[in-house]
């Protein structure tokens, strides 16, 4: 059947684009500032080099969770998983969120590693450089900021392209304006500012998400149930059959080009996931234990740590996002369009979203996307300003040009390489655009340029035997067998290179797995050849925290208050038990993982995509409901919970600053007795016996 091009008006004016940009950008720039402010003032977290990679090492699970959904929640989640689902159907949506969510589970095992390898590292550089020198340090260099650089590529482009879409905002202005709001509050809060705003973003998109869902499940007047949208899919499925599908239908796991896509997702993320510092830096962020007192000289290891969990719940809960999203906005795509038809390119470039948002609820509907987008660009662009400014700050400056550095000179060049990163992404965004390479291109070549280095990275932290020149060679070798496996492939297929074809799914399958496997052959072979290392892992413990005096004393606060940076010492005992409940912890981390991971790869979509099942009304029905249900329970994961574990630091906070404005500043915080009211309560910070020096 012929199909008219669907043609894109912008719904809503440049004016609300240019105002969503800039001002919604400055405004969370304003809050965190005032928030950097207040954690200064009433729980001494001053912006030390330390708190800036690591937030003081203090973080707890809810919100590592939060961070993590908010960080792998970019806008390829939203709108590239919405394209794969207009594409292949009810599949897509699966397709995505498990091929990327098996890969937070299993990076809880590696957080868990690097936490007992290398405690005091601020960086998974750091500790390959402990290991292997800098010839394997440089390499990986190469290969975490390229990966660094794609997503953020993929950032740029694609919300760029939705805001165009959308407001009529130019393009080239959007890549270069959407940085700007999270530089700001980037700089003034560092690594802890990402979490407060990741906590932040994340709540919008949920909500959006869930208004989303309601409206084409339930209130939509041409769609409003499960029912009526399965009737729709069904005759979407006779005028578009799907090549490749079961019966062409768009109702089932059968579905050979999703598929694809499937392994290229699941290859592409595992790169993204182990090679970008920003999920070690939220895993080196996490608590494993309190502080210790000023009173005593020995740490009690009370807690285990809370990456492990942190990482668990974010992956569990971020399925659900992708899932419901795409099942909602693709499939009303699909639903609505009729005898119309999405231009290939538009598809590409991540359009199908905002087209089923503005076709779902009108006017609103593009409000919702313009806000959703900008959250989930500006959350993941402000984690891989962290990562990207920790590699240039420790693995670079402090590496490199001057060991010596203390915390102010490094915080200094942190904010540098904030700043400096996003001028350089955004005109290398801009240059994208204008070659016509959209952010579908780049999500299915990710894992061709960086996955090489996915095996022998993880093997650094958990086979003592890997050698350098393994770790070294392993990443280039396997780069190069993957661009040539990815050009052949595309050359033989359609004789030409160009971005269609050399995009094409099975040239980018051939690159992606070849990128992947191949280092599962020259690590250990070249390991064996020129002899296994047999490491003791003793000089990644040797790694030590910077020196962080000057920064203190410039804001007239004792060191030793500040998060992360007091001395602990443990004693006998208490060593040997904090190694016990690491090590409990790494246990149950491959236990739960190694589960999950079969259920999220094997139990649930291989008995479906075998038995070439189409789904009924009501098995389509239970399908949605189940996925609406599961963002209920990410609601509490990564909104409800972080709040609960933090309540004892809120309530503080809060009524310390209230004192403030009323004019009763309490003589004595932390634990001791205030004027005028009870004990406080410590929630996990320092207790200093003596009045603490504020400066006024």
């Amino acid at each position: 059947m012929a199909a008219e091009e669907v043609r894109f008006v912008a719904p809503l004016s440049q004016g609300f684009g240019y105002g969503i940009i800039i001002g919604l950008g400055f405004a969370f720039a304003l809050v965190m500032i005032f928030i950097t402010w207040a954690l200064k003032r009433y729980q001494h977290e001053v912006i030390t080099s330390e708190m800036f990679s690591t937030a003081g090492r203090s973080v707890k699970s809810g919100l590592v969770a939060a961070a993590v959904v908010s960080s792998w929640t970019w806008a390829a989640t939203l709108l590239q998983s919405s394209a794969v689902a207009y594409q292949y159907g009810i599949s897509g949506p699966f397709f995505y969120a498990s091929g990327a969510t098996v890969q937070i589970i299993l990076f809880a095992t590696l957080a868990i590693e690097l936490k007992r390898r290398a405690p005091n590292a601020h960086t998974f550089l750091e500790a390959l450089r402990a290991r292997y020198g800098t010839p394997v340090h440089i390499v990986f260099i190469v290969f975490c900021l390229m990966t660094n650089i794609l997503v953020t590529a993929m950032l740029l482009t694609g919300g760029s392209a939705v805001l165009t879409s959308l407001t009529g905002v130019n393009t080239v202005a959007a890549c270069f304006l959407l940085p700007i709001g999270v530089v700001l509050y980037t700089i003034f809060g560092g690594i802890k500012a990402t979490f407060i705003t990741d906590y932040m973003h994340t709540v919008v998109i949920i909500v959006v998400i869930l208004i989303y869902a309601f409206s084409a499940y339930a209130t939509n007047p041409v769609l409003g149930s499960p029912g009526r949208v399965y009737d729709a899919l069904v005759a979407a499925s006779q005028r578009f059959p799907v090549e490749g599908n079961e019966q062409g239908s768009y109702l089932t796991m059968r579905s050979k080009e999703g598929g694809i896509f499937w392994v290229i997702n699941l290859v592409g993320n595992f790169g993204t996931v182990f090679l970008d510092n920003g999920y070690y830096n939220k895993g080196m962020s996490s608590s494993v234990r309190p502080p210790a007192s000023r009173l005593t000289l020995t740490a009690i290891a009370a807690h285990p740590v809370h990456a492990f969990p942190g990482y668990v719940i974010g992956g569990l809960c971020w399925f659900a996002i992708p899932w419901l999203c795409a099942s909602t906005m693709g499939i009303s795509a699909l639903a609505l369009e009729g005898t119309r038809r999405m231009s290939q390119s538009d598809v590409t470039a991540g359009l199908v979203l905002p087209f089923a948002a503005v076709e779902l609820l009108g006017y609103s509907g593009a409000v919702c996307t313009t806000l959703m987008i900008f959250m989930a660009v500006t959350s993941a662009f402000s984690a891989q300003l962290i990562a990207v400014s920790s590699i240039f700050t420790y693995d670079i400056y402090q590496a490199y040009i001057d060991p010596a550095a203390k915390g102010k000179r490094l915080v200094w060049i942190s904010h540098m390489s904030c700043l400096i990163f996003a001028v350089c992404m955004a005109g290398f965004a801009t240059g994208l655009y204008y070659a016509g390479i959209g952010m579908g291109y780049l999500y299915l070549l990710m894992g061709v340029i960086i996955s090489s280095a996915v095996f022998p990275g993880a093997m650094t932290l958990v086979w003592k035997g890997q050698n350098r020149i393994a770790a070294a060679a392993s990443p280039v070798l396997g780069l190069a067998m993957s661009l040539i496996a990815w050009l052949v492939t595309a050359k033989k297929e359609s004789g030409v290179l160009t971005v269609t074809t050399t995009g094409a799914n099975y040239p980018m399958l051939a690159g992606n797995v070849a990128a992947l496997l191949s280092p599962l052959v020259f690590s250990p072979v070249l390991t064996y050849v020129f002899g296994p290392q047999n490491y003791d892992f003793e000089s990644m413990r040797a790694i030590r925290k910077v020196d962080d005096t000057d920064v203190a004393a410039a804001a007239h606060v004792d060191i030793e208050l500040i998060p992360g940076e007091a001395p602990a010492q443990l004693d006998g005992a208490a060593a040997a038990e904090e190694e016990r409940k690491l090590n409990r912890a790494a246990l149950y981390s491959r236990t739960l993982t190694i589960g999950m991971v079969l259920c999220f790869l094997i139990l649930w979509p291989i008995p479906m995509y075998g038995s070439s099942y189409v789904f009924s009304k009501p098995f389509f029905t239970g399908w949605v409901v189940v996925g609406i249900i599961w963002l209920f329970f990410t609601a509490f994961g990564v909104v409800v919970f972080p709040l609960y574990e933090g309540r004892e630091s809120i309530v503080r906070t809060v009524r310390l600053m209230t004192l403030d404005v009323m004019g009763r500043r309490p003589r004595k915080i932390d634990g001791q007795k205030e004027e005028g009211g009870p004990e406080e309560m410590t929630s996990g910070m320092a207790t200093p016996t003596e009045k603490v020096p504020v400066k006024e």
